[in-house]
């Protein structure tokens, strides 16, 4: 009998070590994804970036992966920084699939002398793919007031 508990104690702990694992990837990944879209790294991007990604801003408009990265390389979406202030990353599908939700705040270049920031809440749906590893899925924003 204590075998079992020993063992189902085990278990229920490698379980819960994994879920957190997976949550630190999964945050790590967002500061990666942040940093790339400030430096403009294309190859980091493209590789986070699900092939079928949906990226919705905060103003309502909406890319796929190919105009999205356009968008960041070319100028469209500048950012100068990107800080995280919160993120709660929830684990589904015996952790396949992860649901982050934050809020940062974005730095943009200064308009007439002043810098732009742009507080956001945001939804964001990762899922693993058994070749590309962790992928961003889908991107959804929502402007706070400042």
């Amino acid at each position: 009998m204590k075998k079992i508990i020993v063992l189902g104690l085990f278990v229920l702990t490698a379980h819960l070590s994994f879920g957190q694992n997976v949550k630190a990837t999964i945050e790590d990944l967002e500061k990666k994804r942040f940093a790339a879209q400030v430096s403009k790294d294309a190859e980091v991007l493209n590789k986070i970036f699900a092939d079928d990604l949906i990226y919705v801003h905060s103003n309502g408009k909406m890319d796929n992966k190919e105009s999205y990265v356009a968008s960041v390389l070319n100028g469209g979406s500048v950012y100068s920084k990107i800080d995280i202030e919160t993120i709660s990353i929830r684990t589904y599908n015996n952790d396949q699939t992860a649901v982050v939700n934050g809020k940062i705040l974005i730095t943009q270049p200064p308009v007439e002398g002043k810098p732009t920031l742009l507080p956001l809440r945001y939804l964001v749906v990762y899922t693993k793919d058994k070749k590309k590893g962790w992928q961003l899925n889908s991107w959804q924003s929502l402007k706070l007031p400042n």
